[in-house]
């Protein structure tokens, strides 16, 4: 098991929170998506490391963007 914590920036509310966890989840091997609004974390667990380049794809898709 793989656990992997990025931060994303625009992240204003309920509904950017739950934007960002679907389109995440939807990437391969993703088994949870835990999205902290006030730090702007998002935390990956997977059966397998997912590339930050798909979780980078993935936030931009939502509507944000992944830092650092």
């Amino acid at each position: 098991m793989a656990e992997a914590t990025y931060t994303v920036k625009g992240m204003t509310c309920s509904h950017c929170v739950s934007s960002v966890t679907e389109e995440v989840s939807e990437i391969d091997g993703v088994q949870s998506v835990d999205v902290d609004l006030a730090s702007g974390k998002v935390t990956i667990t997977s059966a397998e490391p997912v590339p930050a380049e798909k979780v980078a794809a993935a936030v931009t898709e939502a509507g944000y963007e992944l830092i650092g």
